[in-house]
């Protein structure tokens, strides 16, 4: 009798995973990198800086009609930070970095829940910053409708970040996390529509920043800043464009106003053949009069995958370049396929401030971005280097001299990336 239940609940189970979609993969991913003037300007008299990192990803996903789950766990780990026989990972990266429901609500409503990447359109003011080992995820609801060619997105986010539920009524709602744009609260809308040869966005998005008093203790209330505009994708054949239009309103970190402040970007790309694909672009980022107090017109692009932009060396935007004097870039690309599994992109961007430092001087300087890359069976092998041509106002902004600043600024990496797929119950 008992063999006999045991069977039925085998079966049971059995065919529950049957009907339903279960999928293991993961991802190990080591990147050395040589950094002789990556971000910053680097000294004449300073030594670069050479390490490995690697992203260890376990993600897990499952799939029913009523609603779809994810679990992604990972640990970022630089080569030698721990000493042998260490009880305890030193520097804590292990985490958890996505881990959400998806609902079906019928009628073409969802809901998300958890913690998720948020990823729209060219990952402009929304990315998931993969070049990052860690990525970039929100802790969020999102009510989604979609119907063909139409998708709409209500995103809704309450940080905190106390440890101790028991501690309600002591700790009230403050956050205390600072840096980064860490924000309080959050709610924006998404609208997409996509036609024949076109598509069209529009975003609309609140954040709301825990106030600080000037000793760094948390104060009452929160600034608020807004930011909405649109991006739009066209392609025909073997013509493509793409452009963002952003502005900037309300309050930033620190109570300071923000008024005019704006991102446009045009870039345009063209399939010259099989084997070449051009690309063209310009992007202007409003900056800060820096005689203005408390008072700011620059743009920031908060939660995008920065990184894709303005240059790899990641000397705009990129944790660094806030409330400074914008930015004024022009590139040209080129992608080049050498062979059935391997591809070679070259980009050349020339930049300037938007505004002029205080010497009148806007011309910052011009960078050269090499990406190789190449396929073998079960994996992928890519390598970059990338060198700085810095003018005279980069040195200003950057707050060093010629003289003292090393000749040559460069750097250069190579990564593997395996993904290895251990169940998929679909197939």
């Amino acid at each position: 009798m008992k063999k006999r239940h045991l069977l039925i609940g085998l079966l049971c189970l059995s065919a529950q995973f049957i009907s339903a979609q279960f999928t293991l993969d993961g991802e190990f991913r080591p990147r050395t990198e040589y950094r002789h003037g990556f971000g910053n300007l680097i000294a004449d008299d300073a030594d670069a800086a050479f390490a490995i990192s690697t992203r260890a990803r376990l993600n897990a996903g499952y799939a029913v009609d009523a609603y779809k789950f994810y679990l992604s766990i990972q640990d970022v780990m630089v080569w030698g930070e721990n000493r042998q026989i260490l009880p305890d990972d030193q520097n804590d990266s292990f985490a958890v970095f996505e881990a959400w429901a998806d609902i079906n609500l019928g009628e073409g409503f969802s809901t998300k829940l958890g913690r998720q990447s948020i990823i729209y359109d060219d990952q402009r003011i929304f990315g998931g910053l993969d070049w990052a080992q860690q990525g970039r995820n929100h802790d969020a609801a999102i009510l989604k409708y979609g119907k063909e060619s139409f998708q709409l997105d209500l995103g809704l986010a309450f940080n905190q970040d106390f440890d101790n539920p028991t501690g309600f009524q002591s700790v009230g709602t403050t956050y205390n996390t600072t840096g980064y744009f860490s924000y309080k609260t959050m709610q924006y809308l998404y609208l997409k529509q996509k036609w024949a040869n076109m598509s069209a966005s529009l975003l609309v998005l609140n954040n709301g920043f825990q106030n600080f008093e000037a000793d760094g203790t948390t104060a009452d209330g929160t600034s608020n800043l807004q930011t909405f505009g649109t991006h739009l994708n066209y392609s025909k054949g073997s013509f493509g464009a793409a452009m963002n239009a952003f502005l900037q309103t309300g309050e930033r970190q620190g109570s300071a106003k923000v008024s005019g402040a704006y991102l446009l970007g045009l870039d345009l790309t063209y399939k010259a053949s099989s084997k070449v694909g051009l690309g063209a672009g310009i992007e202007i980022i409003s900056g800060n009069d820096a005689e203005t107090a408390n008072k700011t017109e620059a743009f920031f692009p908060l939660y995008g995958t920065n990184h894709k932009f303005n240059g790899f060396m990641d000397y705009f935007y990129v944790g660094n370049h806030a409330n400074s004097i914008g930015l004024f870039d022009i590139h040209l690309s080129a992608n080049l396929k050498l062979g059935e599994k391997s591809s070679l992109l070259i980009k050349a961007l020339n930049f300037s401030g938007e505004q002029e430092l205080g010497s009148g001087n806007k011309s910052l300087g011009t960078e050269l971005d090499l990406v190789y890359s190449q396929t073998f069976k079960g994996y992928a092998l890519k390598l970059g280097y990338s060198q700085l041509f810095a003018n005279d106002g980069m040195y200003q902004l950057k707050g060093t001299t010629q003289d003292i600043a090393a000749s040559s600024q460069n750097w250069a990496w190579a990564m593997l990336v395996i993904k290895p797929k251990f169940l998929n119950t679909s197939k």
